[in-house]
């Protein structure tokens, strides 16, 4: 019987103190339970992504310094921890280290290295070669990190042909949505294909862009979960394994055996039967993934409290409600900035949100403002027709106005434009793109609706009034502006979307589908707008394909489909 615990732990990129003082308050608690071997994620030591840190060499030997520190608290314990391992000649490696009884037992290299979407591992590490089985007593064991378990034949096989009953994986795998079920299938199948159990130990927090889900479980070799952890939170996972006994295999010079403890012995203890933690679904799990990746975001940078600007529209109403999720509702400022164009509806519905939130909220008009601006202008634009120019400088107005709560008061500014305004440039530069963070900025409008309405099931009441559900989106920027003056419906316009930026579809592959007049306008819209969205700031990553370290176009593009 094998006893195993998954650290399914929130690290910190750099923070090497809160790391290793994570991992040792998750090694205590595992032997308080008597474990065999407790597994934290890929590159716990350091966090992840440490991205271009991994150029400097004292970064490199503060997290191997930091490794070594926990040393000292694996007496009678096995410990899989992943860090950044480097060679005599400077290469460095994605590893995994096996602690016992105070010293290192063996180290893993990461060998499936990718480099695709937001992964650049290429970029910094070098492929290792150095697969190995580990022994602990009479049980063994493989290690595999994150891209390793994907690849069919690849470090996993090995490892399972060479005798290896139980395959341990420590990962860094970043969510968006639907990837737990890819994650499940595969996980089965690695299972049920190597004849061994799966130990899938998963990051959990925000990095960033990024956000890890968690979601570690045990697979056993007929593909059934015994044990499957919480999602977006810290959790230990603990199982116990039955375990077939090692046996002599044929010897494979690819795999080194590497042996633990020859004469290991458990202690005497009552079985624990793994707890399975049931899923979320798809819309409760976006809004988690806001709500951790918000509040990861503004507290690992030091910020306590955010500003928003509360038009009483949809977007900003469901960024306040994920803010105050993710901090507290002390912590969150909406700011109201009606001008004339500002309906009498919307500016109500910005106070009952706010109301109902218990957030503070301040109203600072800018109607005197935009009056100073249009006159300190009105000689360089006499002759000239009111157009996008007088509707933008508003925006601007707005965000500067929340920039300077932030300077002054120290609050981040959360902007709140969504995906599909991104996209195709409804959004004003230093205008609603002013700011430190956007919530939704891989949030397509119609799923911002989804959101709203499971946000207002949750709570049983009208957190969202339903007025602002069902009024018709505007900027209100001029006399009873749309957004469909200027963009097609958004239930037309986001399945486009998906399928030209997501999907890389052809604009002749979109004309046999769709038959919208407009395709070519929500295109070229997208492809002209790259200039905008390098500017944007940065917003937790949702679907398969971001915009961002997703896709990367050249801004400077000259090329049109044939």
């Amino acid at each position: 019987m094998l006893r195993i615990a998954l650290a399914q732990i929130n690290t910190t990129v750099g923070d090497f103190n809160h790391n290793i003082k994570k991992i040792t308050e998750y090694i205590m608690q595992a032997r308080k339970m008597s474990v065999d071997v407790v597994v934290f994620p890929e590159m716990a030591v350091t966090g992840y992504p440490p991205e271009d840190l991994l150029y400097k060499k004292h970064f490199i030997q503060d997290n191997l310094a930091a490794l070594h520190s926990i040393a000292g608290q694996t007496k009678n314990i096995a410990a899989v921890i992943g860090f950044v391992d480097a060679d005599s000649k400077g290469n460095l490696f994605n590893a995994a280290a096996v602690f016992y009884n105070g010293k290192v037992s063996g180290i893993y290299h990461k060998a499936e290295l990718p480099n695709y979407g937001v992964f650049d591992e290429k970029r910094y590490f070098v492929p290792g070669t150095n697969n190995s089985v580990f022994l602990l007593g009479k049980i063994k064991f493989g290690i595999s990190i994150c891209e390793d378990i994907w690849t069919k034949n690849g470090p996993c096989y090995a490892q399972a042909r060479s005798g290896a009953k139980v395959l341990i994986n420590i990962s860094s795998s970043p969510y968006h949505a639907g990837k737990g079920k890819e994650r499940e299938k595969m996980l089965k199948e690695q299972a049920v294909f190597n004849k061994a159990f799966v130990c899938y130990a998963n990051l959990v927090g925000g990095q960033d862009e990024l956000v890890f889900d968690g979601g570690s479980c045990i697979v056993d070799p007929k593909g059934k979960f015994l044990a499957a952890g919480k999602q977006f939170e810290e959790d230990l996972v603990v199982a116990d394994l039955e375990v077939p006994a090692a046996v002599k295999v044929s010897k494979n010079a690819k795999v080194k055996n590497i042996v633990i403890d020859k004469i290991y012995s458990r202690p005497s203890r009552l079985p624990i039967k793994g707890r399975i933690t049931k899923k979320m679904g798809r819309i409760e799990e976006i809004y988690q993934a806001l709500v951790l990746g918000t509040r990861d975001y503004v507290q690992k940078n030091g910020f306590k409290k955010v500003v928003i600007g509360l038009s009483g529209g949809i977007d900003s109403s469901l960024v306040a409600a994920v803010a105050c999720d993710a901090l507290g509702n002390k912590n969150v400022i909406g700011v109201t900035m009606p001008s004339k164009f500002t309906s009498r509806e919307t500016r109500k519905d910005a106070h009952i949100l706010a109301d109902r939130l218990g957030m503070r909220v301040l109203e600072i008009p800018i109607g005197p403002i935009h009056t100073v601006y249009l006159q300190a202008l009105h000689n360089e634009f006499k002759n000239t027709k009111p157009d996008t120019t007088e509707e933008n400088i508003q925006a601007r107005i707005r965000g500067n106005i929340l920039m300077a709560f932030s300077n002054k008061f120290g609050w981040l500014v959360l902007t709140t434009g969504n995906k599909s305004e991104v996209a195709v440039g409804y959004c004003t530069l230093y205008g609603d793109m002013a700011g430190g963070f956007c919530v939704l900025k891989d949030v397509p409008k119609t799923v911002v609706y989804e959101l709203s309405d499971f946000l207002n099931a949750r709570e049983g009441r009208q957190v969202i009034p339903q007025s602002v559900i069902d009024r018709a989106p505007s900027a209100e920027l001029r006399e009873n502006q749309k957004d469909e003056d200027s963009l097609p419906p958004y239930k037309v316009l986001d399945p486009v979307l998906k399928e030209y930026v997501e999907l890389d579809y052809s604009l002749s592959a979109l004309n046999k589908k769709w038959s919208h007049p407009f395709l070519l306008k929500i295109t070229e819209m997208i492809d002209k707008n790259e200039y905008k969205r390098r500017q944007a700031p940065p917003g937790i990553k949702l679907t398969p394909k971001a915009f961002g370290r997703d896709r990367r176009f050249p801004i400077t593009n000259r090329y049109k489909e044939r």
